[in-house]
């Protein structure tokens, strides 16, 4: 079940085609969670979770894990709807999904 959570998640965000465009890897799956690896962008992250909520709505964390430190939670969104994670992405990391 988890992974087809994670497999929706990536299908949401563009599927390969986001990861060719993104540069995105080293992709986890966990129990209604998708976490990658994101390539230089001007949100300062370098990683990214997206987490399907109670609501049935997504909770977005832009990350930056450097080192043996905590990780900085960049930036953080709440209860957005799926049509809405393409545009988050876009307007937060400045990396397009798409031509």
């Amino acid at each position: 079940m988890a992974h087809e959570v994670a497999q929706e998640i990536l299908r949401q965000l563009g599927g390969k085609r986001f990861i060719v465009m993104t540069g995105s890897k080293n992709f986890v799956a966990d129990k209604n969670l998708l976490g990658m690896k994101l390539a230089r962008n001007s949100s300062g992250a370098n990683y990214m979770r997206v987490k399907l909520n109670g609501l049935d709505l997504y909770d977005i964390e832009f990350l930056s894990i450097r080192g043996t430190n905590e990780p900085k939670v960049k930036h953080q969104f709440n209860d957005i709807y799926c049509d809405q994670l393409v545009n988050i992405f876009e307007e937060t990391t400045g990396l397009y999904t798409s031509f």
